[in-house]
């Protein structure tokens, strides 16, 4: 039977609850994206479904995959197939935002790590800025740095760890630099906190 929460929407109409990406895990996703045959695309769309909530006025709300929405866009895509997770269409725009936040389903964050209003959240996929700090940690998730698990924005939560640590100017120079000193940031036992902490290497 087809499952009614399942339902494929157009990228371009699809909310985000979500300030930035990491443009580099966009292009990223855009490079493998571009190497699968033509045949292939279909089944990997099938496997990476978007959590949506329909929000007011009948809108869709992405809570997860904003880079790959916005790779997919970029590319050219464009439907993506989404699970709802939530209806509360009959909400009012700011009791959605509460609600919304309240279950960790939005992230108001700018590039800076900074906590803005819901309305500075961006009304669409391609209205989402850059932040290289999630970039980062996205690099530093895939060398081993830290452990992929369910804390909601949980890449978000290191890319501000290391914002605070690592020079904008050295991870625009040298982000291979960079994502090495990520990793070394990443074992010590200031980051004991943070979600996925894979422990302290053993220097320290």
């Amino acid at each position: 039977m087809r499952n009614p929460n399942l339902i494929s929407v157009a990228i371009g109409d699809l909310r985000p609850t979500q300030m930035t990406v990491g443009m580099r895990e966009v292009q990223e996703k855009q490079r493998r994206w571009s190497q699968l045959p033509p045949e292939g695309r279909d089944e990997f769309l099938a496997r990476h479904m978007a959590p949506v909530i329909i929000g007011p006025k009948g809108r869709y709300y992405l809570t997860d995959h904003h880079h790959l929405a916005r790779a997919l866009l970029e590319a050219g895509c464009k439907n993506l197939l989404v699970n709802v997770i939530a209806d509360v269409a009959h909400l009012d725009n700011d009791a959605f935002w509460v609600f919304a936040d309240n279950r960790a389903w939005c992230h108001p964050y700018d590039a800076s790590g900074q906590r803005l209003t819901f309305k500075d959240i961006p009304k669409t996929i391609m209205g989402l800025s850059d932040d290289p700090y999630r970039s980062l940690a996205g690099a530093l998730r895939r060398a081993g740095g830290y452990a992929k698990e369910n804390t909601p924005f949980s890449e978000f939560i290191w890319a501000d760890f290391l914002r605070r640590r690592i020079k904008p100017r050295l991870l625009e120079n040298d982000h291979d630099r960079a994502v090495q000193k990520a990793l070394d940031l990443a074992r010590s036992h200031d980051a004991k906190y943070l979600p996925g902490w894979c422990g302290p290497s053993d220097d320290n």
